[in-house]
């Protein structure tokens, strides 16, 4: 994971949860919907660094955009979003709606067992 924003120590640990996960419909026809991840930072909390869990059918850089601009909004991304992390998720994209929606749950769910502070999302 390379890119210039810090990145917290449980980072590498979301990751590897994230891997472990599989799309049966990963990339077949008709296969149009994403789950995304963002990294979200509260100054204020303990547990500061976190992680928001989304599907969506739309380009998740767009969807992100949408998020922080107040369009359908996770009040947690749009005041706490630092930006996407594609590379947790990119092995599982696109995929079928109903598998992104289940996915979805099962990635938030992986996040908090692997140990992330804070997870948001993931319904």
């Amino acid at each position: 994971m390379s890119h210039t924003t810090y990145l917290p120590e449980w980072i590498g640990l979301a990751e590897r949860a994230a891997r472990r996960l599989r799309a049966t419909t990963a990339g077949v026809r008709g296969a149009g919907h994403s789950v995304y991840v963002v990294l979200l930072n509260d100054s204020r909390r303990v547990g500061r660094w976190g992680l928001y869990v989304g599907e969506t059918s739309r380009d998740p850089d767009l969807r992100f955009d949408q998020h922080k601009s107040g369009y359908k909004a996770s009040g947690a991304v749009r005041r706490f979003g630092v930006r996407l992390l594609p590379e947790l998720v990119e092995h599982l994209n696109p995929l079928r709606r109903w598998e992104a929606i289940d996915l979805e749950a099962a990635l938030a769910e992986a996040f908090r067992d692997a140990g992330v502070p804070w997870v948001e999302g993931g319904h």
